[in-house]
């Protein structure tokens, strides 16, 4: 996804960026959707496969973006190296 220049719509997958021609196809293809399904975004996402479609604007750009798969959990705390107590709070006098 060029900032600069380009195409004004852009179609990421999994946060990969599609060619123009194949973006502007994915897009043209979702309006049509929408037109006759009005909001039903998570319906395109099922008839293509996917887990989810999120239109966006980045950038002076129409982002549409296509997550495969559901988002994965996010990351958790790294333990506390072994023999490190927890902090403590302060009592206030």
């Amino acid at each position: 996804m060029s900032e600069e220049g380009g195409s004004r719509l852009v179609a990421l997958i999994d946060g990969a960026p599609l060619p123009d021609e194949e973006a502007k196809a994915l897009w043209k293809e979702f309006s049509a959707h929408m037109d006759e399904h009005r909001g039903d975004m998570a319906g395109f996402a099922k008839k293509k496969g996917w887990h989810s479609v999120v239109p966006e604007h980045r950038k002076g750009k129409a982002v549409l973006v296509v997550n495969t798969s559901a988002a994965p959990a996010p990351p958790k705390a790294p333990p506390r190296p072994l023999g490190k107590p927890a902090p403590r709070k302060r009592k206030r006098s």
